[in-house]
């Protein structure tokens, strides 16, 4: 890891920055070349991946962006981020030696890239749960290499997230009761969605399966 800057902004970035260069070393053997890493609040995404979304003024050179939801720092572990960083990091190994679907689309190809670097793909945020579709989380493999890997670079390298959002009593009350009366349940089996309060026990109409709460 670099030395530690003093100014927030450089910190925050340079921090990430490295976290992209250490896990491209360890998971990608070194083949993912640099992108733009940015903070975004995009809905309720922890991140997202756009492929050749930035060039520079003369046209000469283009890359990728790979944006992290600040929203979602304070609540999750560094290790949770840090899997979200690496899932992005997969988006953008598929897009240079690979064959992306289509936008937002998960392929089994993705899958295969998730699976081999230590992320479960999971429509359900369990072990399991259909891998492939529109909308699919992950969790972390226990033992696996992107969780070894985390673990080096949190433990003896130092990495953490610097910087957390400060919210207000007020905000984050109002939060709590808008997530309490509205949540996303998926059928495991055709990825359908319906919305309802947590705890509620939702059977999809189509499979007559369960659905569960997609956690990403």
């Amino acid at each position: 890891m670099s030395a530690l800057p003093t100014d927030p902004t450089t910190r925050t970035y340079s921090g990430l920055t490295d976290a992209y260069g250490f896990f491209n070393a360890r998971l990608f053997a070194g083949r993912l070349p640099p992108c733009l890493i940015t903070m975004q609040r995009k809905s309720k995404a922890y991140g997202y991946f756009a492929g050749r979304r930035f060039t520079t003024p003369d046209h000469t050179e283009v890359t990728d962006e790979i944006a992290l939801n600040p929203r979602h720092f304070a609540e999750r572990s560094t290790e949770e981020t840090l899997a979200t960083l690496v899932r992005e990091m997969v988006h953008l190994q598929q897009q240079h030696f690979g064959t992306p679907s289509r936008p937002g689309y998960h392929n089994r190809q993705w899958a295969g890239m998730m699976r081999a670097v230590g992320l479960i793909p999971t429509a359900t945020g369990e072990p399991g749960g259909k891998q492939t579709g529109q909308q699919v989380g992950h969790c972390i493999e226990p033992s696996g290499r992107f969780a070894l890997a985390c673990a080096e670079l949190i433990e003896e390298l130092g990495f953490s997230v610097p910087y957390v959002e400060l919210r207000d009593a007020a905000e984050r009350a109002a939060r709590e009761r808008k997530a309490a009366s509205k949540t996303r349940h998926t059928c495991p089996s055709c990825a359908a969605n319906a919305w309802a309060k947590p705890g509620t026990q939702l059977t999809c109409g189509v499979c007559d399966r369960p659905m569960t709460v997609l956690r990403r």
